[in-house]
C-alpha cells in the first residue's frame, strides 16, 4: 500500500479529481475549469476516499516519528468525516456561512483572472454552476426523504443570499466577468456563463424557498448526539460538553471583570461602555472609507511581520507576503485564506463589510490582524505550507482542524498580549472585547444546541433554556458588535454547531498544552521553541496534537 506518506500524497491527487472546488482552494493547479459533482454520487465519491484511505493506513506502518504523526491526524480526520457522512449531517447540512450554497460562489475569489488561461477557466467553471446547483437540489431532497433537513432559519438565510448574488445591481457573476478585459469570443463566452450562473443561483434560491423550506424544521438545536459529533470533528478533541458550557461561563465572568478594570483606566471612574465611547469618538483611532482601512491594515500587518520575524518567531521567507483585501461581499465577517502550493496566489486576509459601513475604530481592529495574520492564521497555514521536507502533501494542504487553527489565531491574541503587543490600553480592550465574545460563544452554542438551563446564580434568566431570542439578548449586552454583524453571527452559530465554541475551547487546550510542555521540560523550556515545534507538526486535530507534544 506505500508509506504513510505515499497514503497520503495520493490521497490528495484523488481529492483533486473529485472535488476540483476543494482543489483550487487549498491552492492545486490544474482544476480551476472543472466545478464539482455536488449530487449524492458527488458525496458518496469523496466517502469512498476516505474509507480506502483509512483502510490503507491501518494496514500501513510508520517509518518514524513525523510519518507516525500523520497517520494519526489522517485516521483522526478521515474517521471523522465518514462518521459525519454516515450520520447525513454532510448531504443535508444548509447554513448561512460554510455549505454547498456558498462554496459554490465563493471559489470565484479566489481564481486568477489575468491571462486568457484563467479568464476561460473563470467561463468554463461559470458555465458549471447550473449543473453543479441542481446536483446539490438532488442531494439536499435525497437527504430531505431520509428525514434530514436543516432549521428553516438557515435555509430561509441561504435563500436570501442567493437572492442577494443575482439580484440586478448587484449581480456577482455579471459583474466578475465584466470587470474582465476580454474580446471575441472569449467576452461572449464569459458572458453567457455569467448569465448562466446567475440564473442557476436565483433559481436555487426559489427551490429552497419553494421546496426546502416547507420541509425544514423551526428547532434550532441540532442536539447532544450530532452535536458531540460535530464538536470532535472541530476540535479534534473529545471533551466533556456540561464542563465545557459550565467553564465558558466562567470565562465570561473573568473576561468582563478585567474589561471593567480596563475600562476605568481608560475613562476613570467609567463603564465599560464609557470607554468604548471615548476610543470610538477618538480621531487619532478612526478610519474613514474602505481604501484607507485596506491601506492601514496593510501597513500594520507589514510592520508585525517585520517585528516579529527573527525575534518571536521565523517567518518563512515566502510567507512574509500577506496581502488585506476588502471581501467582495457584504455578509460581514473576517476571515484568511492561505497560499497556493506554489506560493503565487499568497496568503490574503479578508474583511467583508457590512453595507453602508465606512467608518472604523482601530483600537477594535489590531487584534483581529494578530488573529488573522501573524502570528495568527498566516504563520501558521504559510508555515505548514512551506514545510515541504517534514510534512506531506495531505498535512501541508488538506488537514484544516477548526480548533487547532482557530484556537491558535485566539492564543496568539493573548500571546501578544503577553508579548506587550497590546500596552495600548484602547487595544487591549479590543483583545478582551473579541475574547469575550469567543467565550460567550461556548456558552450561547453549548447552550442553544444542547437545550441547557441558564444557571441559577447567574443573575441572568436564571434557570431559563437557551433559544435564539435568548442568546440575541445575551450577546448584544455583552459584545461590542454592530446589530447587522452579530445577526449574521448568531445565524452562524444556529447553523454551524460546534464551530464557534473551538475558538475558545481550542486556545484552553493550546494553553493547556503549553503548560504540560513546560511542566515536563522546566528550566529547559523555551517559547520561541515550543511554538516552532508545535506549528511543526502543522495542523492536526487537538488530541493528536498533545499526544505529538508529549513524545518530543
Amino acid at each position: 500500500m506505500g508509506t504513510i506518506d505515499e497514503i497520503a500524497d495520493r490521497h490528495v491527487v484523488q481529492f483533486a479529481e473529485i472535488d476540483p472546488v476543494g482543489a483550487t482552494a487549498i491552492g492545486i493547479a490544474g482544476y480551476d475549469h472543472l466545478m464539482n459533482d455536488l449530487s449524492p454520487a458527488g458525496f458518496a465519491a469523496h466517502d469512498d476516499l476516505d474509507r480506502a484511505t483509512i483502510a490503507a493506513l491501518q494496514a500501513a506502518t510508520a517509518a518514524d516519528e513525523r510519518e507516525q504523526v500523520a497517520k494519526e491526524a489522517m485516521l483522526e480526520r478521515l474517521d471523522l468525516s465518514s462518521k459525519l457522512y454516515s450520520s447525513g449531517a454532510t448531504n443535508s447540512d444548509v447554513n448561512v456561512i460554510s455549505s454547498w450554497v456558498q462554496h459554490v460562489r465563493e471559489i470565484f475569489d479566489l481564481m486568477p483572472r489575468d491571462g486568457e488561461e484563467a479568464q476561460r477557466n473563470l467561463a468554463t467553471r461559470m458555465a458549471a454552476v447550473p449543473d453543479a446547483y441542481a446536483g446539490l437540489r438532488q442531494t439536499y431532497l435525497q437527504a430531505a426523504a431520509n428525514g434530514q433537513v436543516s432549521a428553516r432559519r438557515q435555509v430561509l438565510a441561504c435563500a436570501e443570499q442567493c437572492a442577494e448574488w443575482s439580484a440586478a445591481g448587484s449581480d456577482f457573476y455579471t459583474g466578475l466577468a465584466g470587470r474582465i478585459q476580454a474580446t471575441g469570443a472569449l467576452r461572449a463566452e464569459l458572458d453567457r456563463a455569467a448569465a448562466a450562473a446567475t440564473i442557476a443561483t436565483a433559481q436555487f434560491g426559489e427551490f429552497l424557498t419553494s421546496e426546502l423550506l416547507p420541509l425544514a424544521p423551526e428547532r434550532d438545536a441540532v442536539g447532544r448526539e450530532r452535536y458531540a459529533l460535530a464538536s470532535r470533528a472541530f476540535l479534534g478533541a473529545t471533551i466533556d460538553l456540561d464542563e465545557a458550557y459550565a467553564w465558558g461561563w466562567d470565562e465570561v465572568i473573568r473576561i468582563e471583570a478585567e474589561m471593567r478594570q480596563v475600562a476605568r483606566q481608560i475613562v476613570p471612574g467609567g463603564s465599560v461602555a464609557d470607554a468604548v465611547a471615548s476610543l470610538d469618538a477618538d480621531p487619532a483611532r478612526q478610519i474613514f472609507g474602505r481604501d484607507k482601512l485596506q491601506e492601514w491594515m496593510q501597513a500594520f500587518t507589514d510592520q508585525t511581520v517585520a517585528e516579529l520575524n527573527g525575534t518571536h518567531f521565523d517567518v518563512p521567507e515566502p510567507a512574509l507576503r500577506l496581502e488585506c483585501m476588502i471581501a467582495p461581499t457584504s455578509a460581514g465577517g473576517i476571515y484568511y485564506t492561505a497560499p497556493s502550493e506554489d506560493w503565487t496566489r499568497p496568503g490574503r486576509m479578508w474583511w467583508s463589510l457590512p453595507d453602508g459601513e465606512d467608518v472604523f475604530s482601530t483600537w477594535k481592529e489590531v487584534t483581529t490582524i494578530y488573529h488573522e495574520g501573524v502570528p495568527g492564521h498566516h504563520l501558521q497555514s504559510a508555515q505548514t505550507i512551506f514545510l515541504r521536507d517534514q510534512l506531506n502533501r495531505w498535512q501541508r494542504l488538506m488537514c484544516w482542524v477548526s480548533g487547532h487553527g482557530e484556537g491558535w489565531a485566539l492564543y496568539a491574541e493573548r500571546l501578544m498580549d503577553e508579548l506587550g503587543y497590546l500596552s495600548d490600553l484602547g487595544n487591549r480592550l479590543g483583545m478582551l472585547d473579541a475574547q469575550l465574545l469567543r467565550a460567550a460563544r461556548v456558552v450561547v452554542d453549548l447552550g442553544l444546541h444542547l437545550e441547557l438551563r441558564i444557571p441559577a446564580d447567574s443573575g441572568w434568566h436564571p434557570g431559563e433554556v437557551w433559544n435564539a431570542e435568548l442568546a440575541w439578548e445575551y450577546l448584544r449586552s455583552r459584545v461590542q458588535v454592530p446589530d447587522e454583524t452579530l445577526r449574521f453571527e448568531l445565524n452562524r452559530y444556529l447553523g454551524w454547531p460546534g464551530q464557534a465554541p473551538s475558538y475558545k475551547l481550542g486556545e484552553r487546550i493550546w494553553l493547556q498544552a503549553r503548560e504540560e510542555v513546560r511542566q515536563r521540560k522546566g528550566a529547559a523550556f523555551n517559547l520561541k521553541e515550543f511554538h516552532s515545534q508545535a506549528l511543526a507538526l502543522g495542523s492536526v486535530g487537538l488530541d493528536p496534537l498533545r499526544d505529538a507534544l508529549a513524545r518530543l
